[in-house]
């Protein structure tokens, strides 16, 4: 997939496997003016943790970046915290899901969802 920053510099990569389910369950919403985004919130076992969901709305200050027909946004202060982290998408015998290799984070929890 092709990418392109529509901001200054992306700061969350989406794997090809990421961005064909996104496009997929977008797709399954039917708005063409959603977008996924992605947020770090303090919270969590490690003292932050990821939200993810599709929005509509958008601020100035937002970083948007698309991946082929996904559009990703990030709020200023979350594209600090995933600089450099990767969204990926698995589909196996152990379940399906989405995770994310973020470079940032020093300690994870055992759950996986919450960083420090």
């Amino acid at each position: 997939m092709s990418v392109t920053e529509t901001t200054q510099g992306a700061s969350i990569t989406l794997t090809d496997a990421a961005a064909a389910k996104v496009a997929e369950l977008l797709k399954q919403e039917g708005d063409d003016r959603l977008a996924l985004r992605v947020a770090v919130r303090p919270g969590g076992c490690s003292g932050f943790s990821y939200e993810m969901f599709f929005d509509t709305e958008t601020d100035d200050q937002d970083k948007l970046t698309e991946f082929g027909d996904v559009k990703v946004v990030v709020d200023t202060t979350s594209a600090q915290l995933l600089v450099g982290a990767t969204l990926d998408y698995k589909d196996g015998l152990q379940g399906a899901g989405f995770s994310i290799n973020n470079p940032n984070a020093t300690k994870t929890c055992g759950c996986g969802s919450s960083f420090s």
